[in-house]
């Protein structure tokens, strides 16, 4: 047997050796440039960084300021309550994630387990409410409303209750002081969300993680002021979590004081006399459906004529807003936002959006007085106005002969209207325009229709004047599915859209006709039109709406907001006072507002009003009714809830008289809450603290304070 002798290693296990080598030599390099990169570039910060990882910052919230009307009413402050939280970085490093220790609280708490646990779920688009919508590394209120004899138990046994604690806490609060909750003007509260946070980082209002924020009302507005800054104070801890001292402290700032223009006891009688009137409706019946009506919402809006500042805001319907206090409750917020509720959260008079109807004819008188019609000039007031075949007719088909532009007011005589827009709608070239003046439709957005007042609260809608660029947008948009539901021939809806496919675009006669009384496709709201009325009280200054009055700082610092303007009518000091005097009429016996005001001192306290009865397609009409005095405008609308004079009218009326301390016949009462608008801010010490008045709740008139007195003579009329 021949013996092989040995060479050494073989190739490949040499390459073997070397890939090796190179691997390691290359990890050793990384390794060296990472170590170099943590200690020597980066080694000030990283050593800040795990310094920092010693200092535990406690944050105590500030108070949030209060709101107080225009006397010093609060309508929204703060009170102390025993709250308990649970902290959900905590639970979730216990086994169970915290399941037993919130089924032992919830027996505590006299609460169903399940409930303790959905209030600590983080919310997102799967999950319902309740949730939390704030950081999940904050305290999560479980219960604002523990009792002494709860909070002890909790505190008393920490060993059962690891992460829940059981505090003193100030609370936001909203008291309806004489009765008015005014809840959506007011808002509510909410945690701050990671994406706010993140927002706000670089601004001069960042959040911190405790914070709650406005979320609708002036609570959102004014959210900046009210909030205040909390105060922060750092500590050094050891790796045991023990205190070592005290390295930093950014002292917290109270929220400043919201001074409003609303007059709570003025808003107590505006709630109630809209919700009354709602109810007096709902047992009369429609003669047009047979049935009984609706009135499933409506609004108020009081306001300064010379200002513009809001003086009441009721919406119905409405909700108490503590509910949302420490958490709204899953039961209370499906109710809120289920439409069997009709959206309670809406602020109608600011979203809420109908035809004008026949309130809208002070906008066609004056576009009728632009296109060169003399306001005392005669037109006929006939039964029906008749055009292509069609029948235009006059609100209860009656007709009063040749009268003015300010007798069609006082009548509403809708087919003055008519026969204007549509002559202006020829004029302007009919189907083929050519450099049309659109003085009807120009004049509309003019009086600030189809456009925001700027009012100072979110989310205010701005409505729609439905002009050629309207028509024209909207076609574009809806033109697909108005060809594929349209039908020759076919049912009205059907018909419309056949009609609407082939020529949406174009503004019609019966556009015009039907825009000159403010219906068709004419969609207001009622701060639009009450700051519309105020402007023809004013001389024709449009101002923008304000529910803020003053901030007030901690330090008793005064900074007033001043009414601002966003235009002028657009017609001149003569058709405003003509406007003025047909509005008049309207009060004065035949004017269709007169059976509603009878035996109010016109002598004394000029009064002017407009009735408008707007029609809805598939729905009751729609009521309104717009009004005011030197000092005063006030307009109501109530939805499937018939004649303005006849469902408005008598709220109206009983607003009035509980603000000028009147009797239905006239007389003074003695008991006038707010003759003339509140010009002095509440009283300011040099502590900071305002003066209160106490404010009693408000009694409505009773039925024998109610009659009208009698009278000579005719009837007036009720319709419209």
């Amino acid at each position: 047997m021949t013996n092989i002798p040995e060479t050494g290693r073989t190739p490949r296990v040499q390459i073997r050796l070397v890939i090796i080598q190179i691997l390691v030599f290359s990890l050793l390099f990384t390794l060296g440039g990472r170590l170099w990169y943590l200690q020597i570039r980066n080694g000030h910060e990283y050593a800040d960084e795990a310094r920092s990882n010693h200092v535990q910052r406690v944050v105590q919230p500030a108070v949030r300021g209060d709101v107080l009307d225009a006397r010093g009413v609060p309508l929204a402050d703060n009170e102390t309550r025993l709250v308990v939280s649970a902290s959900r970085t905590e639970l979730m490093r216990i086994k169970d994630r915290g399941k037993a220790v919130l089924t032992r609280l919830a027996g505590v708490l006299d609460m169903k387990p399940q409930d303790v646990m959905d209030k600590i779920r983080l919310c997102d688009s799967q999950t319902p409410k309740p949730c939390w919508n704030g950081s999940p590394y904050q305290p999560i209120p479980v219960t604002t409303e523990a009792t002494t004899q709860q909070a002890l138990q909790i505190r008393e046994r920490p060993e059962d209750f690891p992460g829940i604690t059981a505090e003193p806490t100030a609370v936001r609060r909203y008291p309806a002081v004489g009765g008015g909750r005014a809840a959506q003007v007011l808002g509510y509260l909410s945690p701050v969300t990671d994406d706010e946070i993140q927002k706000a980082k670089n601004t001069d209002s960042p959040h911190l993680r405790s914070d709650q924020v406005g979320r609708s009302g002036i609570e959102r507005t004014y959210d900046k002021e009210l909030r205040g800054k909390a105060q922060v104070t750092s500590y050094e801890v050891d790796n045991l979590g023990r205190v070592m001292g005290e390295t930093k402290s950014d002292p917290g700032i109270a929220g400043s004081t919201l001074v409003t223009s609303i007059d709570a006891r003025v808003q107590a009688v505006a709630e109630y006399e809209l919700a009354e009137a709602m109810k007096v409706v709902r047992n009369e019946t429609d003669n047009i459906t047979g049935r009984k009506y609706e009135a499933d919402s409506g609004a108020v809006v009081v306001m300064e004529t010379k200002t513009g500042r809001v003086v009441a805001m009721a919406s119905q319907p409405d909700y108490d807003p503590n509910v949302w206090v420490g958490g709204i409750s899953g039961q209370d917020y499906a109710k809120f936002t289920s439409k069997d509720s009709n959206y309670p959260l809406l602020n109608r008079a600011i979203q809420g959006q109908a035809p004008a109807g026949s309130i809208f004819k002070v906008v066609s008188a004056s576009a009728a007085v632009r296109a060169g019609y003399g306001f005392d000039d005669k037109y006929n007031c006939s039964a029906s106005y008749n055009m292509g075949g069609r029948s235009f007719a006059n609100f209860e088909s009656k007709g009063h002969g040749p009268i003015t532009l300010g007798e069609a007011l006082k009548f509403s005589c809708n087919t003055v209207f008519y026969a204007l827009g549509h002559k202006e709608w020829q004029r302007d070239g009919g189907l083929e325009p050519k450099n049309p003046h659109d003085w009807f439709y120009k004049t509309a957005r003019e009086f600030g229709l189809g456009s925001e007042t700027h009012i100072d609260l979110p989310n205010e809608v701005s409505g729609r004047i439905p002009d050629r660029q309207w028509k024209q947008s909207f076609w574009e948009a809806n033109k697909d599915s108005w060809c594929k539901q349209g039908k020759k021939g076919g049912t009205y809806v059907e018909q419309i859209a056949y009609e609407s496919c082939l020529e949406g675009n174009q503004l019609k006669a019966y556009d015009s006709i039907n825009f000159a009384i403010g219906q068709g496709d004419v969609l207001v709201t009622p701060i639009q039109m009450a700051t519309a009325y105020a402007a023809i009280s004013n001389g024709g200054t449009l101002y923008n709406p304000t529910v803020g009055k003053a901030v007030i700082s901690p330090q008793g610092k005064v900074e007033e907001i001043k009414p601002q303007s966003h235009g002028k009518l657009p017609v001149d000091a003569k058709t405003i006072s003509d406007l003025d005097k047909g509005l008049r009429m309207v009060v004065e016996p035949g004017g269709t507002a007169a059976w509603r005001f009878i035996g109010w001192p016109l002598d004394k306290i000029p009064l002017r009003a407009k009735t408008g009865t707007a029609q809805v397609y598939g729905k009751q009409t729609t009521s309104w009714l717009a009004t005011y005095t030197d000092d005063f405008t006030i307009v109501m609308t109530i939805s499937q809830g018939g004649t303005g004079s006849g469902a408005s009218g008598p709220a109206v009326r009983n607003i009035y008289n509980a603000m000028y301390g009147l009797t239905m016949d006239g007389k003074e009462t003695g008991k006038a809450l707010l003759p003339k608008p509140q010009a002095q801010l509440p009283t300011v010490h040099p502590d900071g603290t305002i003066d209160s008045p106490e404010i009693k709740p408000y009694v409505p008139p009773s039925p024998e304070e109610l009659a009208p007195p009698a009278l000579a003579g005719p009837p007036p009329l009720r319709h419209d």
